[in-house]
């Protein structure tokens, strides 16, 4: 049984809003640690649906260290997610939003399971593992908006990884808009919160 389904999942926005949202907490984090982050985005017309990892982590270890150590919860993790997206309404206005460990399952999803979706937001991460991997050859990223946002130095992500996740998505054909800024902090910024809530605007808007 995969120990990432039939857990809690917060919800909070309009049922009737034009994009969904699909929040994804970092490690050691809880949904409402999303939810406080959407509220610095501002009002929005999007609806917010935030899973709770099992044991508050998606998978174990750091994500630099190898795959194998990370098993089998970064595949289960993977597949809940996958099952969430599949839940919901509307891929094409779909956005997967993810935080630290949230944005780097996310990026490692996209980038080794690739679906069509509206956008993606990852906001400190990358693709998990220690070795580089090959941009997926299909069209399903094709013109996606990616919103990659990082600090310089970070003490758990590494610049140069986002930088590595960021030239991914665009061989992949995706939209990208990759911003680093100085710092020493994991933390999100107010650069990040805004160019996401002016995404999501775009995004109803079409």
């Amino acid at each position: 049984m995969n120990p990432h389904l039939g857990g809690r999942v917060l919800t909070w926005g309009p049922p009737e809003a034009a994009v969904v949202v699909l929040a994804v907490h970092g490690r050691g984090h809880e949904p409402e640690v999303m939810r406080e982050l959407t509220t610095r985005f501002g009002p929005l017309p999007a609806r917010f649906v935030a899973p709770a990892a099992a044991g508050g982590s998606w998978y174990p270890l750091p994500f630099l260290q190898p795959l194998p150590g990370n098993q089998p919860q970064l595949d289960d993790a993977l597949a809940a997610i996958e099952a969430r997206v599949d839940a919901l309404p509307d891929a094409g206005n779909l956005v997967l939003l993810g935080f630290s460990q949230g944005a780097c399952l996310l990026a490692h999803l996209l980038l080794t399971r690739p679906r069509r979706l509206g956008a993606a937001v990852l906001l400190t991460g990358g693709f998990i593992g220690p070795d580089p991997i090959e941009p997926p050859t299909g069209t399903e990223l094709d013109g996606v908006p990616v919103l990659l946002r990082s600090i310089e130095d970070d003490p758990w992500v590494p610049a140069h990884r986002v930088v590595e996740t960021g030239r991914l998505f665009e061989a992949a054909g995706a939209r990208l808009d990759l911003k680093i800024e100085p710092g020493t902090e994991h933390i999100v910024t107010e650069e990040a919160c805004a160019t996401t809530a002016a995404l999501i605007r775009r995004l109803a808007a079409r």
